[in-house]
């Protein structure tokens, strides 16, 4: 049976089944980045207090990473800012690493995606050992996920709705996401409550 028609876990239980998805918090998707999303910075800074406040609430913290080396015509001199971007988290450089704000130490395992693709989901990323995320949660025992990140209509987007299809239950937390554009940024979130997703205005505990 799918883990999305399990009951949900009692509070005894929840800490032992939840993981923190999160998202691309990275220099180049905050204010100053080649690809900036206002709210970026003050994301990264909620998401490390969010964490370590709520640390019982979470068997687990992970986080992805756009991880670009050749993805092709995700890059653009001139970008349609929908199919194309400006370069952004290329490789190994300052802009792909975690902005300051976001104690990345707080992760059990980081995710890298979009190496020769778009990678907009957590889900097609992989840790240095090749591990692929929904593998590594699945040992760990995790049904559900609280998603947070950036940005809200695309890699946040993308890496809840695969969640969901891979039968988690999921949560999106937006005092703890930033998007690009707020129209884009509602028809994501209808788009994530249509698959199931639950779209919360505050920071729930896992209960």
């Amino acid at each position: 049976m799918s883990t999305s028609l399990q009951p949900e876990p009692t509070a005894g239980t929840s800490a032992h089944a939840r993981a923190l998805v999160v998202v691309d918090v990275q220099v180049d998707f905050c204010e100053g980045g080649s690809l900036a999303v206002e709210g970026g910075a003050a994301v990264a800074t909620a998401v490390t207090r969010h964490a370590r406040e709520r640390a019982d609430d979470y068997a687990a913290v992970v986080a992805t990473q756009d991880w670009h080396v050749d993805p092709g015509g995700h890059f653009s001199d001139h970008p349609d800012f929908v199919t194309s971007w400006p370069v952004h988290c290329v490789a190994g450089t300052p802009g792909a690493a975690a902005h300051p704000g976001l104690d990345l130490g707080l992760a059990q395992a980081v995710f890298r995606k979009g190496q020769y693709s778009d990678g907009y989901s957590g889900f097609e990323g992989e840790a240095e050992d090749g591990d692929r995320l929904e593998d590594w949660l699945r040992r760990k025992a995790v049904t559900d996920l609280d998603v947070v990140g950036i940005a809200t209509d695309h890699c946040v987007r993308a890496t809840a709705l695969d969640a969901a299809r891979a039968g988690f239950r999921v949560r999106v937390l937006l005092p703890l996401v930033a998007g690009t554009a707020p129209e884009s940024s509602r028809a994501a979130l209808e788009e994530m409550r249509a698959a199931g997703v639950e779209v919360v205005d505050d920071v729930p505990t896992a209960g």
